[in-house]
């Protein structure tokens, strides 16, 4: 039979078949990809090379800082935050040789005035006036605060030892600051956990987060930690030791440590520190009575901030690290910057399975009504799907067991149908990403595309409503 005497009904059952065979071999390769790093994840655990300690906190937080940190906290329009993150953190942590450097801009009066508010009088904040207009971007504010810890270093003649990130909404832990100390006598660059906490107002969305963090930060980074890969910064809870930062100053010629072209300097911290030769270490340890000691923060719990935020990371990450950072390093690094850039591809995937849903449906509805349109599939392709819907079973037991972990029986039973709003914002985000990474390429200036936020979790008086600027 040509081409030319093909009916409709042949064309619709041919390209639902090529689509099918594409959709479900990727899907089963991906699946793969994840079993190779479960695996790998129970191996660790098995062999003891991975685990969890647990250490007393009210001994550790009587430890005294071995040297001076700088924690650099960058704000542009979070008033609404900022004062309760100020507050909170020189409350958890008393040291006294503790600074925080908080990052504002001379027009957003408002999240001056509250980061002031905020401080209270007490002499371990510096709030740093960015003398630019803002926003500019968040890697360039932290090259400010960088400046102004030169300066101070310089007056008082006493080198910084560490710097810590945290974002304008973070709410940060007790024995964070101690442990983090203890562990740069063995590492140079050190990420804590993340725990993005579900709102009750936005079960969804901002639980959606809640989940992802909950599985990459309990199995991906521990794995990536275990074979000794580098590290990417999360923004929030990292700390690199002080000499590294002038080293990164001194390739870039003076400009800064942190690459003020990229829209996720914190995920290349780590990376390009690593490729210095710096020793990175995923620090996942409890306390006695079994809590995590994590960064917490409310995440984005409207659609349309989560995918703002979504869409920026798959931009930093997926498509500007490939230009920026290449491809390198053993075959276990080039594994991680797979899986790290993968997020187009997963879009478009999910995007394609979602529409032989739909399609399904309708055939389904013609055959009900008399008008059937559709084949049965080969033996193959059945055999395929049937992998696939396993691999797929198999995922949800995953994200629900490491959510359930977390934050109890009732999230991890909502994180299975929470995987369809995190791939509805993959695949609106992933557009979105394209989109602007192809203005970037036409010379569009990169921009702080942030999200607002309204409510910190250790002083939430407001529902989070989000918005971007």
């Amino acid at each position: 039979m040509s081409l030319a005497d093909l009916t409709a009904g042949d064309w619709f059952v041919l390209a639902r078949h090529e689509l099918i065979l594409f959709a479900a071999t990727f899907f089963l390769i991906g699946a793969l990809d994840e079993l190779a790093l479960d695996f790998t994840y129970v191996w660790l655990r098995l062999t003891g090379r991975v685990r969890t300690p647990h250490i007393d906190e009210e001994v550790f937080l009587r430890r005294p800082l071995s040297g001076r940190c700088a924690v650099f906290i960058p704000a542009w329009r979070e008033h609404r935050v900022i004062a309760a993150t100020v507050r909170h953190a020189l409350e958890a942590w008393p040291q006294g040789g503790l600074r925080l450097y908080v990052g504002c801009y001379r027009e957003d009066l408002a999240t001056l005035s509250a980061a002031m508010l905020g401080c209270r009088g007490d002499r371990r904040v510096r709030i740093v006036v960015h003398d630019s207009a803002g926003p500019t971007c968040k890697a360039d504010c932290l090259n400010r605060l960088f400046r102004a810890l030169q300066v101070d270093e310089a007056r008082e003649g006493a080198a910084a030892r560490m710097v810590v990130l945290h974002d304008a909404e973070d709410m940060v832990d007790p024995a964070a600051l101690p442990l983090i100390d203890a562990a740069l006598l063995h590492a140079d660059f050190v990420q804590l956990p993340v725990l993005a906490l579900p709102h009750a107002a936005s079960p969804l969305v901002s639980g959606h987060y809640a989940d992802e963090f909950a599985e990459a930060h309990a199995k991906a980074m521990v794995v990536r930690s275990a074979l000794g890969q580098g590290i990417p910064g999360a923004g929030v809870g990292c700390a690199i030791e002080r000499g590294w930062l002038r080293r990164l100053d001194m390739q870039r010629g003076g400009a800064g440590p942190f690459a003020s072209g990229a829209l996720t300097e914190d995920y290349e911290l780590g990376l390009q520190c690593a490729a210095l030769g710096a020793r990175g270490l995923f620090l996942r340890v409890r306390t006695a009575s079994g809590r995590l000691i994590a960064t917490r923060a409310y995440f984005p719990s409207s659609m349309q901030a989560a995918i703002r935020q979504k869409a920026r990371w798959i931009n930093g990450i997926a498509l500007q690290g490939w230009d920026r950072l290449g491809w390198r390093g053993s075959p276990a690094a080039l594994w991680m910057q797979l899986r790290d850039r993968r997020g187009p591809l997963a879009a478009l995937l999910l995007a394609l399975a979602y529409l032989l849903v739909v399609v399904a449906g309708i055939e389904m509805a013609l055959a009900q009504a008399g008008l059937p349109v559709g084949r049965p599939l080969p033996p193959a392709m059945q055999t395929l799907l049937w992998l696939d819907l396993a691999a797929l079973v198999w995922r949800l037991a995953a994200r629900a067991v490491f959510t359930a972990r977390e934050f109890g029986v009732v999230q991890g039973l909502l994180a299975i149908p929470r995987v369809i709003v995190s791939n509805t914002v993959a695949i609106v985000a992933a557009r979105r990403a394209l989109f602007a990474y192809a203005r970037s390429l036409r010379g569009a200036q990169i921009a702080w595309d942030k999200t607002e936020h309204t409510s910190h979790p250790a002083f939430a008086e407001a529902v989070p409503r989000d918005s971007a600027s």
